[in-house]
This record gives structure tokens, C-alpha cells and sequence, in this order.
């Protein structure tokens, strides 16, 4: 078992990458209380779930089915985003690599799916600004903290992108690029400071 310290500790339970704050004025919100509900728990949104936020918020119908789809190749898309980090870094794994040992790189996979879920609400909500700038300030703490090596992250994340946008019809892509921009941006300037 991995012994993380108190910062850490203090750190995860702040580390929040999504924000519902600014949805307030383009969602109801019983639609809000659903999305946190979901992000409270760290999981996906349920089919009951988006049906429900489909009726409370119309205009987000069209981006339900495909949120949908997302959801149920996240395996898939995160094996894919994977095997990107490990071919850019082959010794990542290694002793004295970024993701040694094994519990490092079970994490940084962990991570990717969370991202992927925090995209998946901004794209069921039709939100592109989905993020918790407070969030992910803790979020850049703790990756500092624990010494998460941030080029891995960010081309996982791009990773992730490309498999997710593989998945949809060339039209649907040029629309849901911005959603996975958005968090590779606020992701790749954890670097700058």
C-alpha cells in the first residue's frame, strides 16, 4: 500500500477539475444537481441520468447520444491515449522513469479516465468551459507534489482527443474538438508556472 503524505492527501480532496458555477445561467438547476451529483460520486453520467438532463435541457440533445457513446468506449479510448504515452515514452515505466513504479502509472491511467469523464460532462451539458479554475489550481499542487510528469499527462490527454474524435462522424468533430481543447490547454500551463 502507497503512503502518501498529509499535503497530498489534502490536496486530492481539493482537486477538482470541473465547475458547474458558470452553468447557472444556461442550465436549470435540477440539470446542475444531476452533473454533481455524478461528480460527487467520480462517475460517468447514467443513461437515466442524460435522459433526464435531455429533458431539462433541451438544447443539449444533440451532444446526449454522443456523450453517450463516449461513456461506453472509455475503456478503449483510454488503452488507446496508453499506448501514445508509452510509444513517446518507452521508459516511462522503467526505474527511474516518471511512472515507476507500478502505482504511478495505475494513477496516471486513473487520471486519464477522469478527464475523460470531466469532457464527457462538458460535452452532455454543451458546455466547452467546464473546468473549476480553483480546481485545478489544487490540481497543478498536487501534480507538483507528487512530481506527475506533466508531458505524459498532457500527450495522454491529447491521446485521449484523438481516439475520442476517431469515434464520431467528421462533421461531429470539428464540434467536439473545443471540450478536449479546453482541458489540454488548461492542462499544458501547469508547465508555464
Amino acid at each position: 500500500m502507497v503512503q502518501l503524505s498529509a499535503k497530498a492527501k489534502e490536496l486530492i480532496a481539493k482537486a477538482r477539475i470541473v465547475g458547474f458555477a458558470s452553468w447557472q445561467t444556461t442550465h436549470p438547476q435540477t440539470a446542475i444537481a444531476i452533473f454533481q451529483a455524478a461528480d460527487d460520486e467520480g462517475r460517468y453520467l447514467t443513461d437515466e441520468d442524460l435522459q433526464q438532463i435531455q429533458v431539462l435541457s433541451p438544447g443539449t440533445s444533440v451532444l446526449i447520444p454522443v456523450a453517450k457513446m463516449l461513456r461506453d468506449c472509455i475503456t478503449e479510448i483510454v488503452d488507446e491515449a496508453r499506448a501514445k504515452v508509452l510509444q513517446a515514452f518507452p521508459n516511462i515505466l522503467q526505474p527511474g522513469g516518471g511512472l515507476y513504479p507500478p502505482f504511478r502509472a495505475e494513477a496516471c491511467w486513473r487520471d486519464f479516465w477522469h478527464f475523460s469523464r470531466c469532457i464527457n460532462y462538458g460535452i452532455a451539458g454543451g458546455s466547452h468551459q467546464f473546468t473549476s479554475e480553483q480546481g485545478l489550481g489544487y490540481m497543478k499542487l498536487l501534480y507538483e507534489e507528487l512530481n506527475v510528469p506533466l508531458d505524459a499527462m498532457v500527450l495522454g490527454l491529447e491521446g485521449i482527443k484523438i481516439a475520442s474524435l476517431q469515434r464520431v462522424e467528421p462533421e461531429q468533430q470539428r464540434n467536439l474538438a473545443p471540450y478536449f481543447d479546453h482541458l489540454i490547454y488548461q492542462l499544458s500551463h501547469f508547465q508555464d508556472s
